[in-house]
């Protein structure tokens, strides 16, 4: 299938490793143009050397800080002259219970899971043209709480709601907005949370078994779904949140 990828210009917010890095390799891959954002300046530089420098240009960006999505869209359109399309994803939130968090580290996920990708999808949406599409990396923890990591449970369903509620407002400007929701995929932030679950082997063994494919997704596996959800062969998709969690989650 073609997805009509070739030229379109994406942003990739926490391009540079992980879920984000995975999904500007299948873009570029597809003939598409990206503009990686991430907080650590020589991974960027990396993945960008990685990716080639004629079809990827890195800003080193921090969501969290107010102002930093505009100087990337500003950065993006000076480099390529448009954007059609975004992945909008940030590191995952801090370990932790909801009687042990701080009320600074609930305020600084707030900036950096909720705020920054909200903002950046405003600043986007403004900028984008008919045809557009935005996606945003949520989590299992949009849709059931996940032990440990109550910032997380507390912020991704509100977001999710986010994703329903902007694709609603963009949908006449033919504007679409979706959400990702993966499950355990086998990247370092998911290998760190084994490892503080206990022994980083045994816990992935121990989810592996409740997984229906009964093993961890290939990141290249997201980056696929992503890539299609953001091109043009998904025209008719908006306001989903679509699983990519080889069948874990139970609810329908």
């Amino acid at each position: 299938m073609d997805l009509g990828l070739s030229d379109r210009v994406f942003v990739v917010t926490g391009g540079s490793r992980g879920l984000g890095r995975a999904t500007a390799e299948v873009l570029v891959a597809e003939g598409a143009k990206v503009v990686l954002a991430a907080r650590d300046p020589q991974q960027l530089n990396a993945t960008v050397a990685s990716l080639g420098p004629e079809r990827s240009f890195g800003v080193p960006t921090d969501l969290a800080e107010t102002g930093a999505e505009q100087r990337l869209i500003a950065a993006a359109v000076a480099r390529y002259g448009r954007i059609d399309g975004a992945l909008l994803s940030c590191g995952g939130p801090p370990v932790g219970t909801m009687l042990e968090t701080s009320d600074d580290t609930w305020r600084a996920a707030f900036e950096s899971v909720f705020l920054g990708p909200l903002r950046t999808a405003r600043a986007l949406a403004s900028t984008m043209d008919e045809g557009g599409a935005l996606a945003f990396v949520l989590s299992s923890s949009a849709r059931e709480p996940i032990p440990g990591l109550s910032v997380s449970n507390g912020l991704r369903p509100g977001l999710s709601a986010v994703v329903k509620d902007l694709a609603d407002e963009l949908a006449p400007r033919a504007i679409r907005v979706n959400g990702l929701i993966p499950g355990r995929i086998n990247t370092d932030r998911t290998r760190e949370l084994d490892t503080k679950a206990g022994r980083g082997d045994s816990a992935r063994r121990r989810h592996e078994a409740a997984i229906p494919l009964a093993r961890y997704g290939d990141p290249i596996e997201f980056g696929t779904v992503a890539a299609f959800v953001l091109s043009a062969a998904a025209s008719y998709l908006t306001g989903a949140l679509v699983p990519v969690d080889g069948g874990a989650q139970r609810s329908l």
